[in-house]
């Protein structure tokens, strides 16, 4: 039993609901108030949350049932309507603007039963019983709550209430959250009993604060400062594929960067290898597709995964490709464009300045502008951008995640790409049963659709976390904390 446990994030949120801020940090912090139908477990597997079981009657319908003793951490009962209403608040693009877009394939929802909650789907997609999970795109509040808030939760004024193991106590946007531990959770109480996150985003500060012990765990340290935590005394470092991908996404709609010419020439200056090597010490791997190799389990190991994904189309660092390719282009003579990235990732920054050192070798200014985390994500839909970052953490098991969500025309995707072959690629996934025939097909996408560079993938990354000695921690992978993670601590004094 732990009584209270300090975490410094690398940065503020000015929302703790997911649904309209949609940072990894955000859905890390609702984990542990609120709950989905379904939960997953470190090892990615989906696990009994609200429902106490699940089925697919048919590939376009789900059936889930409802346990009957879940309680709200302000003590009311969770009832169906509860969760048919935040289901509704979940599809509102207006209410849920990061998340309603998962919810697209459903045609319909309604109670089929005393306890039982009923999903039509417009067409099949195997992948759907992630979406009413708190690591996709469904957080189950009261619907009076909802209501007396016009749907606008997660505010200071409108802190989260779940059904999860922990009650938000206070949220200060700049300063801390603080969560105490309820005892209406159905899977019983908590090992830490009040849990307080401090928004850090000064690294050095944060490096301070673990070395005086006024934090005892550190989510995404800094890369370039793991050797500094690791020497830190009385702290480990757990180094782990995060499942994340860093890219650029080139706005396929507008000049410049509507000329495939152009998309190479800034592809063909980024030294990839370099990035992993020098700014990431190692601490990822060059990314040869959007789906990271880890998103294939079950299917495919990483390395097996790895292999099949090196048949996407490469861009290799060469300058005198580089130069040639902008000379065959609309803007021979450069031209000069800003790109942004937050200060939550200042490994971003560094391999932008690397990226725009050398662009100007070839005439093209690239000025790299550093943003807050909710600035940045704020701005990832600015169709006036010409490049965008995309620093995206998978939060699924679903090998198709980000691919679908990038690539796939229907909804339109942030750069408007549009190829009827790719889209048909990943729609035929979408209700394939055969997991290795449904792995293929994405491949098969991110092949296609390589060779029009919408995109260009930089690296897979690794997280870093620093826990205090006087704290364990059990099978720590990239899913622990989208559960109520704090299940995985103990005490190991």
């Amino acid at each position: 039993m732990l009584d209270e446990v300090t975490v410094g994030l690398p940065g503020s949120l000015s929302n703790l609901y997911p649904g309209v801020e949609s940072g990894i940090l955000n859905y890390y912090v609702a984990a542990l108030t609120m709950e989905g139908l379904l939960s997953v477990d470190s090892a990615g597997k989906l696990q009994p949350a609200l429902a106490r079981k699940w089925t697919a009657k048919d590939p376009k319908t789900y059936v889930f049932s409802i346990r009957k003793d879940a309680k709200f951490t302000d003590g009311s009962p969770v009832k169906v309507s509860d969760i048919l209403y935040s289901i509704k608040m979940a599809r509102d693009a207006k209410v849920s603007p990061s998340s309603a877009s998962y919810w697209g394939a459903v045609s319909s929802v309604r109670q089929t039963g005393p306890w039982e909650i009923t999903f039509r789907l417009s067409a099949p997609n195997v992948s759907f019983d992630w979406v009413p999970t708190v690591a996709d795109a469904l957080w189950v509040a009261p619907e009076a709550f909802w209501k007396k808030h016009h749907g606008r939760i997660g505010t200071s004024s409108a802190m989260l209430i779940g059904s999860g193991p922990y009650k938000v106590t206070s949220f200060s946007p700049d300063s801390q959250a603080v969560f105490e531990r309820t005892d209406t959770w159905w899977d019983g109480p908590p090992k830490v009993k009040k849990f307080t996150l401090q928004f850090i985003s000064d690294e050095n500060a944060r490096l301070l604060a673990r070395k005086s012990g006024d934090i005892d765990v550190a989510l995404n340290v800094p890369l370039d400062q793991v050797d500094e935590w690791k020497g830190l005394a009385d702290t480990q470092v757990i180094s782990v594929p995060d499942r994340s991908w860093a890219g650029l996404m080139f706005n396929y709609t507008l000049p410049p960067f509507n000329d495939i010419h152009v998309r190479k020439a800034v592809a063909h200056s980024i030294d990839r290898q370099a990035i992993v090597d020098k700014l990431l010490h190692g601490l990822g791997q060059v990314a040869t597709a959007m789906s990271t190799p880890e998103q294939f389990g079950g299917v495919y190991t990483p390395t097996e995964a790895t292999k099949k994904l090196a048949a996407v189309p490469q861009y290799d660092f060469d300058m005198d490709k580089a130069k040639q390719e902008l000379a065959q282009s609309s803007v021979p003579n450069g031209f000069s464009f800003d790109l942004t990235y937050p200060n939550t990732g200042p490994q971003l920054g560094k391999a932008a300045l690397s990226l725009a050192q050398n662009l100007k070798s070839i005439g093209i200014t690239m000025n790299v502008k550093e943003q807050s985390i909710e600035q940045w994500l704020s701005a990832l839909n600015d169709a006036k951008a010409p490049v965008r970052y995309m620093w995206y953490f998978s939060t699924t098991g679903d090998p198709a995640e980000l691919a679908d969500y990038l690539l796939n025309s229907n909804p339109p995707n942030p750069v408007k790409y549009s190829n009827p072959k790719v889209s048909g690629l990943l729609d035929q996934a979408k209700g394939e049963l055969d997991p290795h025939q449904r792995a293929d097909q994405v491949i098969q996408a991110q092949v296609v659709a390589g060779a029009d560079l919408p995109y260009l993938s930089l690296w897979w990354g690794q997280s870093s976390t620093a826990f205090a000695r006087s704290i364990g921690v059990r099978n720590y992978t990239s899913f622990t904390l989208l559960s109520p993670w704090s299940d995985s601590l103990y005490s190991a004094t």
